[in-house]
């Protein structure tokens, strides 16, 4: 099982030592979040594992009552689909 851990800017996913996955954001100055890079190894790939780091995000932007804005393709997929995030999704 991996573990998700936040690193600064970002949530990187750990499987028996290894770094196999990694989102990461970059705060804007009005408090956007804006979800620029997704990540995840071969070995990762079919469980999901981009889906659970792009949720932490989301998380921590409810926290933070913040937006997100997902430039990266595959956040901006995940945001058209789930309509669960539409809460925190910043549109232009």
């Amino acid at each position: 099982m991996a573990n998700i851990e936040q690193k600064e800017n970002g949530f990187v996913m750990i499987e028996d030592g290894q770094e196999v996955g990694k989102v990461t954001y970059m705060p804007s100055e009005d408090g956007v979040l804006m979800i620029d890079h997704t990540f995840v190894a071969e070995s990762m790939r079919g469980r999901k594992a981009g889906e659970q780091l792009v949720e932490r995000v989301v998380e921590l932007a409810r926290e933070k009552g913040a937006k997100i804005d997902p430039v990266c393709p595959f956040a901006a997929a995940l945001f058209e689909r789930k309509e669960a995030y539409a809460d925190v999704w910043q549109k232009d």
